[in-house]
C-alpha cells in the first residue's frame, strides 16, 4: 500500500511538472505571437482655422524610446521647431507645438516622429499641417502602422473636409466655358489648366477663391491653340494632394463647344428612323391615314 501511495504521488507530481512546463510554452509562444503581430506607431496632429497651435498625439508599442519631433517649412530648407518626449507605460504621447517667428512660409509643413535613426522605419512618421500667414488651418492629419505593422506610405488626409470641387459648364455650339466650384482652403489660388486631345496646354488661369470659398472663371475656346477636335480636360488644383485637384472633361469641335452625349444621340435618333422605316415597309404600314 506505501509503495503504491508513493508511486501515485510521484505519478501526480510528474503529470504537474507536465502541465505547468506545456503552461509557460504556451505563455510564452502567446506573448511572442502578440509582440511579433504588433509593433509599429500612430501620429495626429491636430488644429483649428487661425489657431497659433498644433496638438500632436498618438501611440508607439516601444516605450521605451524616446519620440523626436522634427518640423520642416513647405519649402523643406528651414526646421522651424524641434522637440523630444518620452512616450508613457501605455506607449501614449501628447505634445504642443506653438506657431513662431520661424514659420514664415504658406502651404503644408512636415511634422516627422522619429523613434528609429533607420530610414522608412516602422518608429518613423511624417504627417502635414498647413499654415498660412503664421496662423493654422483646420487641419486633422492621422498616420498609422499599428494595426498591419507594415509600412504603407499613403498620402496624409491634410483636413477632415478636405476637397476642392468643380464643374465646367457651357451651352451647345458656345465659345466659353464657365468655370464654377469651391475650395475649403481660401488663402491659395486655384490653377486652372484646359488640356488638348494631343495633350497641349490650351489654356492656362488662376482664380483666388472668396471668403465663402467659391471660385468661377470664364475661358474663351477658338483660336490656333483649339484647332483639334475631341475631349478637351479641364483640370482645377491647388495643392500636390489628390483632395485638391479635380477634372472634369469638355468635348470641342471647330472651336465650339459639343453638346455632352451629342454624337451617340444623333447615332441613336439615326438607327431609330431606319427601324421605323424597315417596320413599315415590312409590315405595309401607311404613315399618312387612309380614309
Amino acid at each position: 500500500m506505501i509503495s503504491n501511495k508513493m508511486n501515485f504521488k510521484r505519478s501526480t507530481t510528474s503529470m504537474a511538472i507536465v502541465f505547468m512546463a506545456l503552461s509557460l510554452i504556451s505563455m510564452t509562444s502567446i506573448q511572442q505571437d502578440a509582440f511579433a503581430q504588433t509593433q509599429g506607431m500612430a501620429i495626429t496632429a491636430t488644429s483649428d482655422k487661425g489657431s497659433d497651435t498644433i496638438t500632436v498625439t498618438g501611440m508607439t508599442v516601444s516605450d521605451v524610446t524616446d519620440i523626436t519631433f522634427r518640423i520642416t517649412s513647405p519649402s523643406g530648407n528651414n526646421v522651424v521647431a524641434v522637440d523630444q518626449i518620452s512616450p508613457d507605460e501605455n506607449g501614449e504621447f501628447a505634445l504642443v507645438f506653438k506657431v513662431g517667428s520661424l514659420w514664415t512660409e504658406n502651404g503644408f509643413y512636415t511634422i516627422e516622429a522619429m523613434q528609429s535613426v533607420v530610414p522608412g522605419s516602422l518608429y518613423n512618421l511624417e504627417v502635414l499641417v498647413e499654415v498660412t500667414n503664421g496662423m493654422t488651418e483646420k487641419n486633422s492629419a492621422t498616420l498609422s502602422n499599428l494595426e498591419t505593422g507594415i509600412w504603407t506610405d499613403i498620402e496624409p488626409n491634410v483636413a477632415k473636409d478636405a476637397g476642392i470641387e468643380f464643374n465646367a459648364e457651357a451651352e451647345m455650339g458656345s465659345d466659353t466655358i464657365v468655370i464654377t466650384g469651391t475650395t475649403d482652403r481660401i488663402s491659395t489660388d486655384v490653377a486652372l489648366t484646359i488640356i488638348a486631345p494631343n495633350g497641349n496646354v490650351v489654356s492656362v488661369d488662376q482664380v483666388s477663391p472668396a471668403l465663402n470659398g467659391e471660385f468661377t472663371s470664364v475661358i474663351t475656346t477658338g483660336g490656333p491653340l483649339w484647332t483639334q477636335d475631341g475631349i478637351y480636360t479641364v483640370t482645377a488644383q491647388q495643392f500636390d494632394s489628390s483632395a485638391y485637384k479635380a477634372s472634369t472633361e469638355v468635348d470641342i469641335k471647330d472651336g465650339v463647344v459639343v453638346p455632352e452625349f451629342g454624337t451617340i444621340a444623333a447615332m441613336i435618333l439615326a438607327v431609330a428612323i431606319v427601324s421605323i422605316i424597315a417596320v413599315s415597309a415590312k409590315s405595309r404600314l401607311s404613315i399618312m391615314p387612309r380614309y
